[in-house]
């Protein structure tokens, strides 16, 4: 291990299972397999896979309202035979007005938004054709008939860019929901790994159990080939008896409790009853090249919570900018440009078109509001300085629990690599003394200290190994990076839905 900014660490275990430790004709189970089980019967992963397909329609939708469009809208027709009264300017006085109209008309546009440079504006352009036929009935029936076709430009300033925002908002809808999914497939890793922990220390421990058990029988055969030496203890084989009987109950405890583990595991993952699992708990210790610095870079940037954080800072930027254009000055400019005709005669309106343009600017100034607009931005500023607030409290939890998991890394995995050692040195120093008791070297009494203390450190080697596991874990799930592997979580996650 060479420390120089960085460290070499981690452990890379082969992950397999047996549902006992004698059981091995069913299907291995891997931590991998175990999360993509987990993954595949999850019903938020599928409903999160649901909702990114719907954001992707919607993001759909606000793109392909920047695309031309066409319409029509059709009077088909407007009757209106009422009684109103309406102001006489040759009277000076209001009068009871009968109507009897008849108005059928059609209205066609063709419409695009205005944008420039690929940056869409709130302005937009339109072809629009308009025709209609307007028939007054009074004493004399008379019928009118006006076609227009005619260019329109709509642009109004000082305003939030609607387009624009609706666009974006639909944007970071999208990129949520898949740093969600991205979060929960993480999550469920963790869950998946907790319990893969869990059964490897059980399987572990049978395994250790069955070679405790294996001494403890060779020290009665060996026992009872003494039977007839006088020097032997008549209580010994008792003692040797005892003690392998107690040992076999803690193996069929730990059995019982590896049972109810796959049980509740199956339940879990949604697997088959009858489904045959089984782990195999080999170990291997690699170690592999961490940075800190950037592992801590890792975690502000790939961390699918901080980047939700960022979202939402950014939603609150946008509500702002509504807010500032609520019952705020600004100005509509619109102009048209075209040709026209109205005749009596259906076909007089296809000769001698008459000029038609228009220009109107529009301009609202508010005068007093009460207040209202200054306190409604003033309450999204304080929402924005909330984000901003998240942001900076989660990355520095984010920056210390990164550290921790570091440095459990590294503490774990000196610690392993020693208790490695100790157990193959306390394996030997047993089979060497089960020789010298063989020989009557040593006493029984020493021989069994000495298969509890290897028994000991067998289980003290198991607890520290798994807890480096587990701190390698946060460190993946803190960075989202797999230092195993050398790559990012969102590589090995392809949502497949772009």
């Amino acid at each position: 291990m060479y420390l120089n900014n960085k460290l070499l660490i981690i452990v890379l275990l082969i992950y397999c299972f047996t549902i006992t430790a004698n059981a091995k004709d069913g299907k291995q189970l891997t931590l991998n397999s175990m999360v993509d089980i987990a993954i595949n019967n999850s019903y938020q992963t599928k409903r999160l896979e649901y909702d990114i397909k719907r954001s992707i329609h919607w993001l759909n939708a606000e793109r392909a309202g920047l695309k031309t469009q066409i319409y029509m809208n059709l009077i088909s027709p407007d009757l209106q035979k009422i009684s109103e009264h309406k102001w006489n300017s040759n009277l000076f006085r209001d009068e009871i007005v009968r109507q009897n109209t008849q108005h059928w008309q059609s209205d066609l546009a063709i419409k695009h938004p205005l944008i420039l440079w690929g940056y869409p504006t709130n302005g937009s352009f339109s072809l629009n054709y308009t025709i209609y036929r307007y028939t007054q009935k009074d004493h004399i029936s008379q019928t009118d008939y006006y076609n227009r076709l005619y260019l329109k430009f709509e642009q109004p300033f000082f305003l939030p860019n609607e387009q624009k925002n609706d666009l974006e908002e639909a944007e970071l809808d999208l990129k949520d929901i898949k740093l969600e999914y991205i979060q929960e497939r993480v999550e469920i890793i963790e869950d998946v790994s907790d319990d893969f922990y869990d059964l490897f220390r059980l399987t572990y421990n049978d395994q250790m159990y069955d070679r405790q058990i294996r001494y403890l029988i060779e020290l009665k055969n060996i026992i009872s080939g003494f039977q007839n030496d006088e020097s032997m203890e008549l209580t010994s084989l008792e003692q040797v008896k005892l003690e392998l009987a107690n040992v076999q109950e803690k193996r069929s405890s730990n059995r019982s409790s590896l049972r109810q583990r796959w049980v509740a595991l199956k339940q879990r993952l949604r697997l088959k009853d009858p489904d045959s699992l089984y782990i195999e708990p080999n170990i291997t210790i690699n170690p592999v090249e961490v940075d800190l610095d950037q592992a801590i870079s890792y975690g502000y940037n790939n961390d699918p919570y901080l980047q939700r954080l960022h979202i939402r800072k950014r939603r609150s930027e946008l509500d702002v900018e509504d807010q500032k254009g609520n019952n705020a000055f600004h100005v509509t400019l619109e102009m048209t440009y075209g040709i026209e005709k109205g005749d009596p005669r259906f076909k007089g309106l296809w000769r001698e078109f008459d000029n038609s343009n228009s220009a109107t600017l529009n301009a609202y100034i508010p005068i007093w509001d009460g207040g209202q607009r200054k306190e409604r931005i003033q309450a999204e500023l304080i929402d924005l300085q909330s984000r901003q607030l998240d942001i900076e409290e989660e990355k520095s939890d984010k920056k210390n629990d990164i550290i921790t998991a570091y440095t459990n890394l590294n503490e774990y995995y000196k610690r392993s690599e020693s208790m490695r050692q100790s157990l193959q040195l306390a394996q030997q120093i047993t089979d060497i003394n089960i020789d010298k008791f063989k020989n009557k070297q040593i006493s029984l009494q020493d021989m069994l200290q000495i298969i509890a203390r290897t028994q000991e450190t067998e289980e003290n080697f198991i607890e520290i190994y798994l807890n480096y596991r587990r701190a390698l874990l946060d460190l993946l799930t803190e960075t989202y990076y797999d230092y195993e592997t050398n790559s990012s979580l969102y590589d090995e996650i392809d949502l497949e839905y772009d």
